[in-house]
């Protein structure tokens, strides 16, 4: 079966499942996406490096990493092989003195790791066929959801009206009371003022 390559897109809140959130991931060349629900955990960590952040303590994901490469053990690839009742089935593809071996993982984790590794993620056709969407919808959905988290953070003011040394202190709070989550929505308004 032909691989199909994978990246990350988004992160966003599930609207279908309370204390979850969705991963998406999209097909590289092509616009396919796949969403995966995952947990709050596992969504942190994920957005915590791709947003370079360097939390106090290092997370179990680091800490697996930490190990691995201590071992002489690298990540190659992340493969999402089986879907099964709604279900994703992941891999870690990891060499270590040569040898190949495979390392069953929950999704969410193996992206966590993936990550971590910066290495490819992969499915395969027939699951992006049967669980892929394509999206016509336009960044500027996401755009708004951002605007209005960071409003509902700011007590209602809206974002035009909140500096951006107002955003830089939010920032900087955020991530010493560690939701990451919020830091990596104003990091993204605050990147998108300067551009």
């Amino acid at each position: 079966m032909e691989k199909v390559k994978l990246e990350i897109v988004g992160l966003s809140y599930s609207q279908t499942q309370s204390g979850a959130y969705a991963l998406v991931l999209s097909e590289v060349e092509g616009n396919r996406r796949l969403p995966i629900i995952i947990g709050g955990f596992e969504a942190q960590a994920i957005a915590i490096e791709l947003e370079k952040m360097a939390p106090t303590r290092p997370l179990t994901h680091d800490l697996f990493k930490n190990f691995a490469t201590t071992f002489n053990i690298e990540v190659q690839e992340v493969i999402i092989y089986k879907l099964v009742e709604g279900i994703f089935y992941s891999k870690l593809i990891c060499v270590r003195e040569g040898e190949t071996v495979e390392i069953d993982a929950r999704t969410s984790d193996a992206i966590a790791i993936g990550v971590r590794f910066a290495c490819d993620v992969y499915t395969y056709e027939n699951i992006l066929s049967s669980a892929g969407i394509l999206l016509d919808e336009t960044s500027m959905e996401d755009d708004e959801m951002v605007v209005e988290n960071i409003e509902e953070e700011a007590g209602g003011d809206t974002i035009d009206a909140i500096s951006n040394e107002e955003l830089q202190n939010r920032l900087n709070q955020a991530i010493e009371n560690e939701d990451y989550e919020l830091a990596s929505k104003i990091r993204d308004e605050i990147n998108k003022r300067e551009a």
